[in-house]
């Protein structure tokens, strides 16, 4: 079994000489002592897209030649999505612990849902998801634990729950962002954090493969080319991802919105394209379960709540976010995605790229060690 995206900082908190934190990626072997990492996380970048990736980016070429770095291939948690991943890079524990267990959330007891890429304040942080991040682990250890971010995600109740307890040193749009983390890894010792979401932007409004994704992968390999080529002699650098992804034809979307046997008895929709919540009308469930079963046979796994719970595919789940977690849950197999035309904003319906559900495809990540 693959190594998850769960042991990245505890194995970077151990290299540090965190006590009590474990190295099971056997980081130590790789990179030797060091008193300073960075850990880059490229949002997109899958274990199955890297050899199209390595098309136009020199370094990725290398390290999938054995030439640069050292590869190993890890899995990220379910639902392969940007914010649960996120959190449990932060945390070390897969989402049924730390509670983001998807891209949108219904707040239990109400009609809301919460879209955590927007989060602020509502709901508190720390209500949300109550765990300490290893940022703050490090931080209590008397490890410097920084992260390197764009202005507007600070404050956010995203990043406080995936990041919570590091110095945060903003960036701007005229900042050359490699250069940033370049010169916060050669300042003091400690683990420095950086993040890119060009690759998965590109992926999502104008497909894999195509052109502007190409141009992507050109920024995140210079990007890394520069920390590489500037790493202090002793540092590390860790590059992992949040997910892979996949591209949706238009004869494999499905649109609740548009189908009444799909929408009969569902109250509130959340999840994502890839990953529906189904929250229904009280009594409906059996119903609703049924009725998408035999609507979607062969093109996805519908399952009760309790059903998808018992799969431990969220992980270990605290009885306290059951009910963040839909009436129904409906998993995407092949390229099927569920779109939700009224309840989503229209520019959803219209991306290209997709991620959410348990392919390989989506789940498998990379962890390169130079």
């Amino acid at each position: 079994m693959p190594g998850s995206i769960c042991d990245v900082l505890p194995a970077t908190a151990a290299l540090l000489g965190v006590p009590d934190a474990v190295d099971k990626l056997s980081l130590a072997e790789r990179v030797g002592p060091v008193d300073r990492v960075a850990v880059v996380l490229v949002d997109g970048l899958g274990w199955h897209l890297l050899p199209e990736l390595a098309v136009d980016a020199p370094l990725l070429a290398s390290v999938l030649a054995g030439s640069a770095g050292r590869l190993e291939e890890l899995t990220c948690t379910f639902p392969s999505t940007t914010p649960s991943s996120l959190v449990s890079l932060g945390t070390g524990v897969p989402p049924g612990q730390h509670g983001i267990l998807g891209f949108t959330l219904n707040i239990p007891g109400t009609d809301r849902v919460l879209t955590h890429i927007t989060w602020r304040d509502d709901p508190p942080h720390r209500e949300w998801q109550p765990l300490p991040t290893w940022f703050e682990r490090l931080e209590r250890a008397g490890v410097s634990a920084r992260a390197v971010l764009p202005e507007w995600f600070i404050g956010s109740g995203l990043t406080d729950a995936a990041y919570g307890g590091a110095q945060f040193r903003p960036t701007h749009t005229d900042h050359d962002y490699a250069q940033v983390v370049a010169d916060e890894l050669r300042a003091a010792p400690g683990l420095v954090y950086g993040y890119t979401n060009a690759l998965d932007t590109a992926a999502h409004v104008f497909g894999i493969g195509s052109p502007r994704w190409y141009e992507a992968a050109v920024y995140v390999d210079e990007l890394l080319t520069l920390l590489v080529e500037t790493l202090p002699r002793n540092a590390a650098l860790l590059v992992t991802a949040d997910h892979g992804g996949l591209n949706v034809p238009p004869q494999a979307r499905v649109d609740l919105d548009a189908d009444p046997r799909l929408s009969a008895g569902v109250q509130v929709v959340a999840g994502e394209a890839r990953v529906r919540y189904l929250h229904t009308e009280p009594g409906a469930a059996g119903d609703v379960q049924a009725a998408w079963s035999e609507v979607l046979d062969g093109r996805a796994d519908v399952y009760s709540r309790e059903e998808a719970v018992a799969t431990r595919m969220f992980g270990p789940v605290n009885p306290r976010f059951l009910p963040r977690i839909g009436d129904v849950v409906v998993v995407c197999t092949g390229d099927t995605a569920v779109l939700a035309t009224g309840h989503e904003p229209p520019e959803a319906a219209r991306l290209i790229g997709f991620h959410g559900a348990a392919t390989p495809v989506e789940m498998a990540i990379p962890l390169i060690a130079f």
